[in-house]
This record gives C-alpha cells, structure tokens and sequence, in this order.
C-alpha cells in the first residue's frame, strides 16, 4: 500500500504532470476571473488531451500486455 502511494506520487513530479496541473490552476483562476482567452484554452485542451491521451493509452498497454496475447 505504502510502495503504491509513493509511487504515484514519484509519478506526479514527472514534468508533464507538472506542467499539466499548473496549467489547471492557471485556468481555474482565469476562470474565476472570466478571463480565459481562446488561445489559452487551445493550448490547454491540446495539452490535456495529449496528458489523458498517454495515461489512456498507457492502460491500453498495459491491458493487452496482461491478458497474454502481447
């Protein structure tokens, strides 16, 4: 339990979720603000959408490598 905790934590420092949450909360106070402009939301949604896109795949991955047909 303890190796599983610390290892998605090591998982969290790795650059592009760093990059990933701090561009969460640089939205969430443009929009709290009501300042969010297009550019920034089209820089945001490709880069969350390329963060959720390699953790998917990543399962997918890890799923086919699991079952013994990889």
């Amino acid at each position: 339990m303890r190796e599983t905790i610390l290892k998605r934590l090591g998982n969290l420092l790795s650059v592009k979720s760093i990059v990933t949450l701090a561009l969460t909360v640089v939205f969430a106070g443009m929009a709290m603000q009501q300042a969010i402009s297009q550019d920034f939301m089209t820089i945001y949604a490709v880069i969350i959408a390329f963060y959720f896109g390699t953790q998917s795949q990543k399962v997918q991955d890890a799923v086919e490598g699991g079952n013994g047909n990889g």
